[in-house]
């Protein structure tokens, strides 16, 4: 049995919480917000037909755009209410329950390695620490050869940006580039959030 996550823990005191995650989100699409800036780094990493993972997928705003425009989309969450909001609210890509941290797609019938694997919504700041490299490692697992995981959190959420870099080379990531937000501006020292891609060392 891992640890659970921050996540699991907040929806446990809180019961709610999920719900009205889901609502904000809902709200933001219906207010014409812009939400797809995660899902257009990943179209300038690969081309539609590509294979990709959404590893901490939420209620799928990413995962059904990207769906939509020809990629092979598998999103996973740990949580039941959101992937129960994506496949209602953004239909088309495949939908599991799962923690990251005992990530196993092959045992559940999903074989072929992923070119992307994209993990936004400060998931790396909800995983529980004893984790971390644990979900690292799976990533890295469910990475093509020359696949590129793309994972995107903010700063002040008790991990640390590089403790992050670590934890990826122990897992068998190595950094290839860091970036401060989803529109790849330059990071800095001063940057309060991470974009990083990574690929197998």
């Amino acid at each position: 049995m891992v640890e659970p996550s921050r996540w699991q823990q907040i929806i446990e005191q809180d019961p709610g919480h999920s719900q009205r995650y889901i609502q904000r989100f809902r709200m933001m699409a219906a207010e014409g917000r812009d939400l797809l800036g995660e899902a257009r780094t990943v179209a300038a990493m690969c081309a539609p037909g590509a294979r990709v993972l959404d590893a901490g997928c939420g209620p799928g705003r990413l995962d059904g755009h990207l769906h939509s425009q020809g990629y092979v989309v598998v999103g996973v969450d740990v949580d039941p209410a959101l992937i129960e909001a994506a496949e209602l609210d953004h239909p088309g890509p495949t939908y599991l329950v799962g923690d990251l941290a005992e990530l196993d797609l092959p045992a559940r019938g999903i074989d072929e390695p992923f070119d992307v694997i994209v993990s936004a919504g400060n998931v790396m700041g909800f995983l529980a620490p004893s984790t971390r490299v644990d979900v690292l490692r799976r990533l890295a697992a469910h990475l093509a050869p020359e696949g590129r995981a793309t994972i995107g959190f903010g700063a002040g959420r008790g991990y640390g940006f590089q403790e992050f870099v670590a934890d990826g080379q122990a897992a068998g990531l190595s950094l290839d580039v860091a970036f401060e937000s989803w529109d790849l501006r330059p990071f800095t020292t001063d940057s309060q959030f991470l974009v990083a891609i990574l690929s197998k060392a």
